[in-house]
């Protein structure tokens, strides 16, 4: 076997992908996700590649489990998060025991084992609307809601543990990555399941907003290219394309994609207060495509349409009506 791994977050959206695409590189992946009642393991249960895998189950805001976890590895892929915005503002609580003591019990516990490789992922979140456009790494970063105030806090306890302990960090930060396995709090997700509804009208919050989307098969290449790479050590590594598209675009773009005659509607309740919605973000990749040879293979349509026949066989997953976003 490789390269023995472990992946926090992996029964998760992108920790799923991740887990899968590890294994066909030939890693020793030990997956780690959250502990529950009922034995499952996200969306890794109806994974085909879970038999060549090694799922533990734990709670990254445990010490001792994320202890026993890393026992053995020498790299490690941090996703394990909180990350739905809207819950963030009525429980910041839980963003900063997840998020912040999460991140804080894989470095520590990282460099108590040794471990040769971490990968912490951040967001683009915490670089709050665009100052300046496209958004590199030095952009300031600015908390816009708790969700990125947290992950802003482990974004630099993760650099702290490099400067101060010289432990092997470098830091991710995807931009809006979409794609099957999407939870319906996110955009695209939101609009896919509300035209599949056959109500013919999409509710959504704020239709100017702008993001930079990236297939999630082009994300998680970036998170491999990164790990491999000797020289981002201390560093952060945008992931994105260099395109944003507003909201009210994408909608209408996914429903024409679909065949579809709709009707949007802007609903208040899913609005985010005036001072914490981020207007804009748009990567500046120039960074991971000069230092690593990722290089995205899919552009929004592909990665749309994709998404689209995934949902389509998966509708009985996502209810439309309590979409967050």
């Amino acid at each position: 076997m490789g390269m023995k791994i472990l992946i926090t977050g992996a029964g998760g959206f992108i920790g799923s992908h991740l887990a899968e695409q590890c294994v066909e590189a030939g890693f020793d992946v030990r997956a780690f996700v959250r502990y529950n009642s009922g034995g499952t393991w996200g969306w890794l249960e109806q994974s085909h590649m879970k038999k060549d895998m090694e799922i533990v189950a734990g709670d990254i805001r445990d010490m001792d489990s994320v202890k026993r976890a890393m026992q053995g590895c020498s790299g490690v892929f941090h996703l394990a998060a909180l990350i739905g915005i809207p819950y963030s503002y009525q429980s910041p609580l839980a963003y900063i025991r997840t998020n912040v003591e999460g991140t804080y019990n894989i470095l520590e516990s990282a460099r108590s084992a040794g471990v040769e490789n971490v990968v912490v992922t951040s967001t683009s979140e915490i670089y709050g609307t665009a100052q300046y456009v496209p958004i590199d790494e030095r952009h300031p970063l600015v908390g816009q809601s708790p969700y990125s105030a947290s992950k802003i806090a482990a974004d630099q306890l993760a650099v702290s543990y490099h400067r101060s302990y010289g432990l092997p960090v470098k830091l991710v930060r995807p931009f809006n990555t979409f794609g099957p396995r999407q939870s319906a709090r996110a955009v695209i997700p939101a609009i896919i399941s509300q035209i599949m509804s056959g109500r013919g009208e999409v509710r959504l919050g704020n239709l100017l907003p702008r993001r930079d989307l990236t297939f999630v098969r082009d994300t998680v290449a970036g998170f491999l290219e990164i790990f491999r790479s000797p020289g981002l050590y201390g560093a952060a590594v945008n992931i994105g394309m260099n395109r944003d598209v507003s909201v009210g675009e994408l909608a209408w773009t996914i429903a024409g994609m679909m065949g579809v005659d709709i009707r949007i509607i802007e609903d208040s309740e899913r609005f985010r207060p005036d001072k914490s919605e981020v207007m804009r973000l748009r990567c500046d990749n120039t960074k991971i495509k000069t230092l690593t040879s990722w290089r995205p293979r899919y552009d929004l349509e592909t990665g749309l349409m994709e998404t689209i026949e995934w949902f389509g066989a998966h509708t009985r997953r996502y209810k439309p009506e309590v979409c967050s976003v």
